[in-house]
């Protein structure tokens, strides 16, 4: 299994996962040009895609969702409430092929199965994402809300894992959001923090190939203070990647 963040972040969200034949998308946050530029530059097709997979319904997850299917061809899976939501503030133009699943299913690809995971953010109807291939499991765990019951049990589950780490506290304390916004972020139906995201991960970091910490705020983080925070907890021995917001990361393999 081979994946790349095209990028993440409040800016917009996209992830790509390849299993043999099969590729996959993620969330449609960037521009169908920016994506297509981007997989080129790693020797990989955007029009290869089978099918492309949204969490919920913000715009840094859907704005595109239009432009995608109507560039490059592949159908949309989201749950009826998501697509609902997003009509509410964004005209997406045609979009023959809508396919819905319910949040909680599973969806196949052949060989690969996408399993969808109800989460309590603040969006309509959210998900997160477990891919598994028949040998690896990966989790795109982001826009979670707060550790919910289960959520750790699904990382101890993984190979490898795509988490959300948004923002450092003290840096959100003492930023310049008003107190509205970070009570919402804090909250439950927020973001995970630095602190948080790495205690999810110790329990599983024996079996973890890798994590990359994705959705990291630009006002309330910085890369360098994300990793500090999870070095702290999980050691050294874990590899650890950034997903960017203005860069695609390399590609990570699981073996």
């Amino acid at each position: 299994m081979e994946v790349i963040s095209l990028q993440s972040g409040s800016n917009g969200n996209c992830f790509f996962v390849q299993s043999g034949e099969v590729s996959l998308l993620f969330d449609a946050g960037i521009s169908g040009n920016v994506a297509e530029n981007r997989l080129r530059e790693k020797g990989r097709n955007i029009r290869s895609v089978r099918g492309l997979l949204i969490s919920h319904d913000h715009r840094d997850h859907t704005q595109s969702i239009g432009i995608f299917q109507r560039k490059f061809g592949f159908p949309v899976y989201l749950t009826e409430p998501t697509l609902q939501a997003v009509h509410r503030w964004c005209k997406l133009g045609r979009v023959p092929d809508i396919r819905h699943f319910k949040a909680g299913e599973s969806i196949q690809f052949e060989h690969v199965t996408v399993h969808t995971i109800p989460t309590p953010h603040d969006g309509v109807d959210g998900v997160a994402f477990v891919i598994e291939d028949g040998q690896r499991r990966l989790g795109i765990l982001t826009d979670l809300g707060h550790a919910f019951s289960g959520l750790r049990e699904v990382l101890e589950s993984l190979d490898a894992v795509i988490i959300e780490s948004n923002y450092d506290e003290a840096m959100l304390e003492h930023g310049p959001y008003p107190p509205h916004l970070k009570r919402r972020i804090k909250g439950p139906s927020g973001h995970l923090s630095n602190l948080e995201a790495a205690q999810l991960i110790q329990p599983a970091a024996s079996r973890l190939q890798w994590a990359c910490l994705c959705h990291l705020s630009q006002e309330n983080n910085h890369p360098r203070v994300a990793l500090q925070t999870h070095r702290e907890i999980l050691g050294s021995d874990l590899p650890l990647y950034i997903s960017g917001r203005y860069e695609a990361t390399d590609i990570l393999r699981l073996d």
